[in-house]
């Protein structure tokens, strides 16, 4: 099955059943949870490209079922909805837990719809580039993450305690490994 993998997480089942067959007319393969630590219990094995959660729920709200998600797997987009919306919750939805939306109930598929295909798109880009730079060495990951942040190979050397020599080597290295042809493309895999 390659259609890509939508859970949808809410405490009505009704709704949460109504939001996964609305993604699955649309070419989504979405599959309900009532229980979010249900979810978490088998995402090992059945992880998603995008997440739709409730925030107001039981033992477990959305934003700490985020959390829980994100430790496991920071490569799935995270949509919230929510029938009591406050400003500060959107907020927070955004900022502090790393939502690309925050969608008010009753749900306006348009948008549903859209910010799902976002997701997929943005977890599909981000589980790229974590596959190209997968095969770093821990020393071509310490130069990798010092040349996205902007630092020339004399200060990458100086930090590292490595020869301006020995930084032009892992650096060609990196840029091997990854595919990139320069710092705008490695810049690129770290979003």
């Amino acid at each position: 099955m390659n259609d890509p993998i939508v859970h949808v997480v809410d405490d009505d089942p009704d709704l949460g059943a109504s939001v996964a067959r609305l993604l699955r007319r649309h070419g989504f393969a979405a599959e309900p949870f009532v229980d979010p630590a249900a979810l978490l219990a088998v995402y090992d094995i059945a992880p998603a490209h995008c997440i739709v959660t409730d925030v107001m729920m039981g033992d477990l709200d959305g934003f700490a079922f985020a959390d829980r998600v994100r430790a496991i797997d920071d490569g799935v987009a995270i949509v919230f909805m929510t029938a009591w919306p406050t400003t500060a919750n959107a907020v927070d939805s955004v900022r502090r837990y790393g939502g690309l939306d925050y969608l008010e109930k009753p749900i306006d598929e348009d948008r549903l719809l859209a910010a799902v295909t976002e997701g997929v798109a943005w977890s599909k880009a981000r589980r790229t580039a974590h596959a190209r730079t997968a095969n770093l060495t821990p020393r071509e990951r310490q130069v990798f993450d010092l040349l996205v942040q902007g630092h020339p190979n004399k200060v990458v050397a100086d930090r590292l305690g490595l020869s301006p020599k020995t930084v032009e080597d892992h650096r060609a290295a990196v840029l091997a490994k990854t595919g990139a042809n320069g710092l705008a493309q490695l810049i690129a895999l770290t979003k």
